[in-house]
């Protein structure tokens, strides 16, 4: 045990073996970029998917949802069952199971089958999520620690990146079975190196009382409510499913506050105003980002008659950014406060989003450009030293709950902006098919959305300002 810490102490080959630090990263970071790309390209595949398996619209879109939903469900159950049995061997477990769901979907017969993998890749990303960034964080000091968090960060934002176009590529030449072999390959080495590297590597937390089980349910069943009830807004069932969601998050909440060994240690929320605030910032960023690309491929292929193709090459201009961001951002952490670093970030989104409320049936090209780069620039600042202060504000034994909560947040801000876009377009659009004259209407619907979420980022910088309390003499 560290007496420094209370926690076990990092076990590596023999007593003088310095720990792999690089390795540590480059399997984190892979896994990172392996899930995220496969996540980006998989819609891609889905109309081939379709045709193949004379599948309905209503199973595609879950063979698209399941993964996200699943691994959802299960990021706060995860995480604190990684602190307690090793996260250096649940971050195996999920490289190995990530591996076989991956390969069966490949050869899989059926599209039931391809939903239950999908379904597994879900629990795996949640895992993978949950681990990959609290070994980096163990793994590097705090002096060097916003760099490997940068990398690691701009590893997922690669995956984005590249994921529609080199998955387009792949299943236009090769065919959507060789999407998931090829990305099935490459989650095989990341379970090979882990396992000849770091196998004598572990960190655990003592088990300090019996699993959490019924807030467990509690959670899975009122996020996966949450996040469908978002997607189906502004439907019946989405009016329905919110304020159900709602209300079983809140109980969660009030059943934490009294479990013996809970899940969400709810002192953190009220006591640690670093730890809430950031997850507050973090919640806000995302939900007035995640629905950009959405928007804005809506107003390009519709409000500018631009194909597809082309769309996407305008818009993967702002995540090409990010990815060159992210890894700068870490590295100015290790040198100024993380949290300075997030709020500027945050800073340059407002910018990014404002512009994008001056939209046009004429707007220049780049001006569309430098707004979308100005986005992806903010996110980029933001994402990893947003991470970096909310893994820092806690003690080491919270650090899989840490990185739970986070990304947990991130998934309900997307579920949120995605649900507020959605709304919006079905009061001025309505639910039909779009037609030329419902152009003008678009435009209004996506300019109004764009300055919903320029409140609210400015709401999230003042957030993500927030530091620990002086303390007293």
């Amino acid at each position: 045990m560290d007496g420094r810490t209370g926690q076990e102490a990092p076990r590596s080959r023999g007593p003088q073996a310095p720990l792999p630090q690089g390795l540590i990263l480059l399997v984190a970071t892979l896994g990172g970029f392996l899930v995220t790309f496969m996540a980006s390209s998989v819609n891609i595949a889905l109309p081939l998917i379709g045709a193949e398996f004379q599948a309905s619209a209503v199973m595609l879109s879950w063979i698209s949802m399941s993964m996200i939903l699943v691994s959802g469900a299960l990021l706060l159950p995860v995480g604190r069952l990684a602190d307690t049995y090793g996260r250096v061997r649940f971050f195996i477990l999920s490289n190995v199971l990530l591996t076989l769901a991956l390969f069966a979907s490949g050869f899989a017969p059926s599209a039931r089958v391809l939903l239950a993998m999908r379904a597994l890749t879900g629990f795996c990303l949640a895992i993978g999520s949950v681990t990959s960034t609290t070994l980096v964080v163990l793994a590097y000091p705090v002096e060097t620690r916003g760099r490997a968090l940068g990398l690691n960060v701009g590893g997922v934002y690669l995956g984005l990146t590249v994921g529609p176009v080199l998955g387009g590529l792949i299943v236009h030449n090769l065919g959507w079975r060789s999407l998931f072999l090829i990305v099935g390959a490459g989650a095989l080495i990341d379970v090979i190196l882990p396992l000849w590297k770091l196998r004598h590597v572990e960190w655990r937390e003592p088990k300090t009382g019996k699993f959490d089980l019924p807030g467990a349910i509690l959670y899975a069943v009122s996020l996966v409510l949450l996040l469908l009830g978002f997607s189906r807004l502004p439907g019946l069932s989405g009016i329905v499913l919110v304020p159900v969601s709602i209300a079983g998050l809140t109980i969660f909440l009030w059943w934490e506050s009294k479990a013996a060994d809970p899940l969400l240690p709810v002192l953190l929320l009220k006591r640690n105003r670093v730890f809430g605030f950031t997850n507050a910032a973090v919640l806000v960023n995302y939900a007035a980002t995640s629905a950009m690309v959405f928007l804005m491929s809506l107003y390009l292929q519709y409000n500018r008659g631009l194909n597809a193709q082309t769309a996407g090459f305008v818009l993967v201009t702002g995540t090409f950014v990010q990815a060159l961001a992210s890894p700068w951002a870490g590295r100015l952490c290790d040198r100024v406060p993380a949290r300075y670093v997030a709020s500027l970030g945050m800073g340059f989104c407002v910018l990014g989003l404002l512009a994008l409320v001056f939209l046009g049936e004429e707007t220049p090209y780049w001006y569309i450009i430098l707004a979308l780069c100005a986005l992806g620039f903010g996110f980029g600042l933001f994402s990893s030293p947003a991470t970096h202060v909310v893994m820092g504000s806690v003690d080491k034994r919270w650090l899989g709950v840490a990185s739970a909560t986070i990304a947990a947040v991130r998934q309900a801000g997307m579920s949120l902006s995605t649900g507020v876009a959605a709304l919006l377009l079905a009061v001025l659009v309505g639910s039909k098919a779009i037609r030329p004259e419902d152009y003008p209407a678009l435009l209004t619907s996506v300019r109004l959305t764009f300055l919903i979420f320029t409140a609210l980022c400015l709401v999230g910088v003042a957030a993500s300002l927030v530091g620990p309390k002086p303390r007293r003499e």
